[in-house]
């Protein structure tokens, strides 16, 4: 029995070469067979009675030819290539743009900064305590060139309990007085800081009662300088300060312990070079010579103290010069004003502790500072007025240096006058 197809025959086999073969004649190429893909033959119909037509091969081709069909292979076309090409692993994105990727990171970066900044702005603005009306100080001097702050140290125990003021050791005083009164020049020849003792003798003018908005003629009447504040406050130490300097004062900013002792903390200490050993029972100050980083508590003592001092307050005013420059300088650095995490402490310290005049603004309050750092970096002067001896207790001032050295803030020319 022919078990082979159709005109197969076992010499049909036989002649083929390949496996199986007896010739060394080699098996012709194979050609891959290609299948026409049809109508199934409907059933009993067929070749082969009721058997399923098989592929008819010809040369690798269907039987209708090659035109009746095409398999894809040999053609060059690229299976998975889909639209985009390329590669043949699927569509291909496009080559990111970095020149707009770079321009909408930097539109957002600058857009999130400047709404940082006004909202910063508005925020700090808010908080200044515009507390003093120098629209109440009468028969002013005339305004000079460059701008003139007065700088007020308070003995203002607000805000601090029992326990601050025992570890602070300021005492439980009512009221307020000055422990200290700077006035600060700012113009094109450098900054000028000065350093007014609290016991110079002053007059106390003709002037009009903060409060009550009575006015109180001027007798005369020879005080220190810190009674003034006593007696009428910041409104009558401007007017005080003007008449017996010549000054106009342009703004007016007031610092309390507590205050102070909290800027000093929220930027995180302050160094200074203390120039001998200091121990005051009275201040609480207790530290060594040499270089070092203050802490709200050690830096209050610092300034404060004078009994301990060969000069006693002239020598208290310029230490407290020398550190206030030094925490201008601190404040002003990058490590502070481009590190938010101490930035916003200090900020809120320093505006919750100050009080300043109602015409004063952040960039009023921003030169004030750098002015300040300026002092410490070199730039500028600091001194206290020139005096010429003590009556009482209360110390004179040298009335003709005094003349000189307003007339050259006036006219903001360089500082030539020297002081204590």
């Amino acid at each position: 029995m022919n078990d082979w197809p159709e005109a197969w025959s076992d010499d049909n086999r036989g002649r083929r070469y390949g496996r199986g073969s007896a010739s060394a004649q080699p098996e012709s190429p194979r050609v891959m067979r290609q299948v026409r893909r049809g109508q199934p033959a409907p059933p009993g119909q067929g070749a082969y009675g009721g058997v399923p037509q098989q592929p008819q091969y010809v040369d690798g081709h269907g039987s209708g030819g090659y035109d009746d069909y095409d398999s894809g292979y040999n053609t060059g076309q690229v299976y998975g290539g889909g639209r985009g090409g390329g590669d043949g692993y699927g569509p291909q994105r496009p080559a990111p743009d970095w020149r707009r990727r770079i321009k909408w990171t930097a539109i957002t970066l600058v857009t999130v900064l400047f709404v940082t900044t006004v909202a910063t702005y508005f925020w700090a603005d808010s908080k200044l305590n515009r507390e003093v009306d120098l629209s109440q100080v009468i028969e002013r001097p005339e305004k000079g060139e460059g701008t003139n702050y007065l700088i007020v140290g308070s003995d203002s125990r607000e805000g601090l309990s029992d326990e601050d003021k025992k570890r602070l050791r300021t005492g439980s005083s009512e009221g307020k007085r000055t422990d200290s009164v700077m006035i600060l020049h700012t113009g094109d020849n450098g900054p000028t800081l000065i350093s007014l003792p609290r016991d110079s003798n002053v007059e106390i003018p003709t002037f009009k009662g903060s409060e009550s908005g009575k006015t109180y003629q001027g007798t005369g009447r020879q005080v220190k300088l810190n009674a003034a504040y006593a007696e009428d406050g910041p409104e009558l130490l401007v007017r005080t300060v003007e008449f017996n300097t010549g000054l106009h004062i342009d703004h007016y900013v007031e610092i309390g312990f507590a205050g102070f002792a909290n800027i000093v903390d929220a930027v995180g200490g302050v160094e200074i070079d203390i120039p001998q050993d200091i121990k005051d029972t009275k201040s609480g100050a207790d530290l060594k010579k040499g270089k070092q980083t203050l802490n709200g508590e050690e830096a209050l003592a610092f300034v404060r103290t004078r009994y301990a001092l060969a000069g006693s307050d002239l020598d208290r005013t310029k230490n407290q010069q020398k550190f206030l420059s030094a925490l201008a300088n601190q404040v002003a650095t990058p490590g502070t004003v481009l590190n938010p995490f101490r930035l916003y402490p200090t900020m809120s310290a320093g505006l919750d502790s100050l009080i300043v005049d109602k015409e004063m603004g952040l960039f009023d309050l921003a030169d004030m500072f750098w002015s300040m750092k300026g002092v410490s970096g070199g730039e500028g002067t600091s001194m206290n007025m020139p005096l010429a001896g003590s009556s009482g207790g209360n110390l004179l001032w040298d009335k003709d240096k005094v003349k000189q050295l307003v007339n050259q803030l006036n006219n903001d020319e360089k500082v030539t006058v020297t002081g204590d």
